[in-house]
């Protein structure tokens, strides 16, 4: 059941350095040292803000990516990237990735509301778990913590930021005794400018949907199908209604890789050259990352082995994405395709996250589906190469949304935490 909904689609951009496809730094429109230019990265904020957008999302990294699967093996400090940002812009929220299970809550706390003073209320802190060993190894471990300690750790770490968040608006003082931290005074900090910096959290895990439903004021999720978007959306704003929480506080927003073309022709042309660009054997490498099994062996032309597909997976012993997983199996669960006929097919309908392949105007019919279906509250754009692809979505996307009554004509507000209230609207039964 859908019906029309009260308010409007919210809109980010998950900034994949160039893109999410490991050839984008190939593009003209691209030189070799862009992702350490100041002018770069004020220039994606800039087409951001072009587009209206609600915010740009940026992942930090605390050990250097594998090339054989990750497209953005090197990764800067997003909070002192969108600081510097925010002196290029005015309204677009600046939401920066930071893990709870190597940084210090205290530290972590400060340095977001820097980053929210200096942007005039538009940080936003994206919560994550480390869960690889060579980040662990970087801090002088010999493996990641397992994954209740590192969940366990994440849920405390964001209470105490919040405390002292409201320590530092109020001059009161926090006194916290935890399992993993103790705190006792008053944070010296500037007060936020929208009362708290914004907490978004990515993670399909049970824990991190916990950690959601009570403190998040969004989810970046990862859904391939409507369905079970459907399911997520639902048990997230639940959990939130039963930690005493509006559900319309927590918005849900899918990942959804992104090549746009004219014409549907033009934009498969597009992602085919970028991958037929890309090491032959990134596609095989990143799902053998993503759900724990080693796709090499496999005949290319028989379809998953059964036990493959039944699962489940012991969630200590994984240390990848439970949510990614779980997407990526349920796709094949679904279409049952050879192993060969996965690997391609993933370019079109992406893997772990959902995919795009089209043009604008099949792409607001794709967001406006999942939006009116209560799939999401809006999307997390990750385009294939961002220099141009932000050029369209400001240019032709934002327009026919707009048109159709999803998303506003102008910035409402000044804040980020302020553009995510202006988006609330009914959920949909």
């Amino acid at each position: 059941m859908t019906q029309r909904r009260s308010g409007h689609v919210v809109l980010g951009v998950n900034v994949l350095v160039y893109g999410y496809v490991p050839s984008a730094w190939r593009s003209p429109l691209l030189g070799v040292d862009d992702f350490i230019s100041p002018g770069y990265w004020a220039r994606i904020g800039q087409l951001a803000e072009a587009a209206k957008l609600d915010a740009v999302f940026l992942a930090d990294a605390l050990a250097l990516g594998n090339p054989s699967y990750d497209a953005n093996p090197i990764r800067l400090d997003p909070t002192i990237l969108w600081a510097h940002v925010a002196r290029a812009t005015e309204r677009v929220g600046l939401i920066a990735t930071a893990s709870t299970t190597f940084n210090d809550p205290v530290e972590l706390a400060g340095r977001v509301l820097t980053l929210d003073a200096v942007s005039g209320g538009r940080a936003g802190w994206n919560l994550v778990t480390t869960r690889d060993d060579a980040s662990a190894a970087n801090f002088g471990l010999t493996r990641i913590a397992d994954r209740s300690e590192r969940y366990s750790r994440g849920e405390e770490f964001v209470e105490l930021a919040r405390k002292l968040w409201d320590s530092a608006a109020t001059g009161g003082s926090v006194r916290h005794r935890g399992e993993h931290f103790e705190y006792d005074g008053v944070f010296s900090g500037p007060p936020s400018p929208q009362g708290r910096p914004v907490v978004f959290q990515a993670g399909g895990s049970p824990q991190g949907r916990q950690i959601a439903s009570r403190y998040a004021d969004g989810v970046f999720a990862a859904e391939i199908t409507l369905e079970t978007a459907r399911a997520h959306y639902r048990q997230v704003k639940a959990g939130a209604e039963a930690a005493g929480r509006d559900a319309a506080d927590v918005k849900i927003l899918p990942g959804l890789l992104l090549t746009l073309g004219s014409t549907e022709e033009e934009a498969r042309r597009r992602i085919d050259d970028l991958y037929d660009t890309s090491p032959s054997a990134y596609s095989a490498a990143w799902l053998t990352h993503a759900i724990g099994v080693d796709v090499t062996q496999f005949d290319l032309d028989e379809q998953f082995p059964d036990e493959v597909l039944r699962g489940p997976v012991d969630p200590e012993q994984f240390k990848g994405s439970l949510g990614f997983r779980e997407s990526i199996l349920e796709q094949i669960r679904q279409t049952r395709p050879t192993v060969r006929e996965y690997l391609r097919q993933t370019r079109y309908t992406g893997s772990g996250h959902g995919g795009f392949i089209g043009t604008p105007e099949r792409l607001v019919d794709r967001i406006e589906e999942w939006y009116l279906a209560g799939a999401c509250d809006g999307v997390n754009l990750q385009p294939d190469i961002l220099i141009d692809t932000l050029e369209v979505i400001a240019d032709e996307v934002v327009p026919l949304l707009q048109k159709r009554g999803l998303f506003r004509s102008e910035y409402e507000t000044d804040t980020l935490r302020g553009h995510l209230r202006a988006a609330e609207s009914a959920v949909p039964a």
